[in-house]
């Protein structure tokens, strides 16, 4: 890709990494410095809170505002009720309205800590795709919007074409989808001017049909930018840690263990999700990232930092730091480890080792915790445990107890 951006916005999706593809780089590029831009990115509200995965996304939405133009934050709390087909073998479970509100009231908290929202020409604004999508008739729906689209077409679409390459079924319901989330884009530019729809690399099609379908019924051209799906160097999806999804809720994902998700970045790592998720001017980036030995280090405390602060603000991500400095330096105990507090009547026949492990997050399962075991890696108050047959009752919790995971991973044990 050889395109010499020449606006802030894009010059900064390139240098940080951010593009993956794009309808017409000139003409968005043009758009961008004629003037405000209005840009949206959907987020279905599937649960409470947004995890990592949904981070690199945000960050883009970020920059949109810091380069002068306007990010639209779409709740989708019509297509929830629906679910997205995209690359998925099967269909999501289908959430009650409330659970939906619920769900959406939890991301508007995280956003919030990213952009800032109001009434000027450049702060965000939240909408809600219910708001339009709720109160449509199904007959004029069709009429009006349904003509345009071809189901040869949408048939040949990657995300479609896997599901019925493994003959799994793709419901009526889920088919829709696509012409939802069209429709939505057709909405956003009719009633805010909204230019640009950004989103992940596998929403590509739903982002081409939208831009289809409002260029068929007014007419108008809009675009689409979608940024790359994000694997660690060794082939994982990223957003995903031993112990399950990376929230960035505060109080479904404590800042401390956010914190530690980035301190245990990869080395080859470092400098890409530097410039991915954090502000660091990128020669910066590039030069961490090229550190070597133990110096690494330093820049994935410095990711970590910056990362936590962005998120939770500075002083929790000094808390985390100076936590983690105290459990790794002096091995000592630090306040904000993840705690698992156990009842009195919970150990009156004693709670096996192999449970705590699991209960305090350090093992996906008993299998795992079992494993982990038998293959030296797990420590209470930093001795080695061998014996899978471990019990701890009441008497061992004087003190709380340190439980250890591998070389980083450690979380407490103590009496409620």
């Amino acid at each position: 890709m050889h395109y010499h951006p020449k606006s802030d916005f894009m010059r900064v999706m390139f240098e940080r990494g951010f593009v993956a593809d794009c309808t017409d780089y000139q003409a968005l590029d043009e758009a961008l410095l004629k003037g405000v831009v209005p840009a949206y990115i959907g987020y279905d509200a599937t649960a409470p809170s947004l995890h990592v995965g949904h981070l690199m996304n945000i960050m883009v939405l970020r920059w949109l505002q810091k380069t002068g133009h306007k990010p639209i934050t779409l709740m989708g709390g019509g297509t929830t009720k629906v679910g997205d087909p995209s690359f998925r073998s099967e269909e999501r479970p289908l959430l009650t309205p409330e659970a939906i509100d619920r769900n959406i009231e939890g991301l508007k908290q995280v956003f919030a800590r990213y952009l800032a929202y109001g009434e000027g020409k450049t702060d965000a604004i939240m909408l809600n795709n219910a708001e339009w999508l709720d109160g449509l008739n199904y007959l004029d729906f069709l009429r009006d919007i349904g003509r345009h689209f071809s189901v040869n077409r949408m048939l040949s679409f990657e995300s479609v074409k896997s599901r019925l390459d493994r003959e799994q079924s793709l419901s009526f319901l889920e088919f829709n989808y696509m012409i939802l989330q069209a429709y939505d884009f057709l909405e956003i530019h009719r009633r805010y001017g909204c230019l640009l729809q950004m989103g992940g690399s596998d929403q590509w099609g739903n982002i081409i049909n939208g831009i289809d379908l409002t260029r068929r019924v007014i007419d108008q051209e809009i675009y689409g930018l979608t940024t790359p799906l994000l694997t660690t160097s060794d082939g994982r999806k990223m957003g995903k840690s031993a112990s399950g999804a990376v929230w960035l809720n505060g109080d479904m994902l404590s800042p401390y263990e956010f914190w530690q998700f980035w301190r245990n970045t990869t080395d080859a790592d470092v400098g890409r999700f530097l410039k991915i998720f954090t502000e660091l001017p990128v020669e910066e980036c590039d030069r961490l990232g090229a550190l070597g030995g133990s110096e690494i280090n330093q820049a994935k405390i410095q990711l970590a930092n910056l990362a936590t602060w962005l998120l939770h603000g500075a002083e929790a991500a000094a808390a985390a730091e100076a936590t983690a400095r105290e459990v790794f330096e002096k091995g000592g105990i630090g306040d904000d480890l993840p705690t698992v507090t156990l009842e009195a009547a919970e150990l009156a026949d004693g709670v096996g080792i192999v449970q705590l492990f699991v209960r305090a997050g350090l093992a996906a399962s008993g299998k795992d915790a079992k494993r982990l075991i038998a293959e030296g890696g797990a420590k209470v108050n930093d001795e080695i445990v061998t014996d899978t047959g471990l019990r701890y009752g009441a008497s061992h919790l004087v003190e709380p107890l340190k439980l250890t995971a591998g070389k980083k991973r450690h979380a407490l044990v103590v009496l409620g």
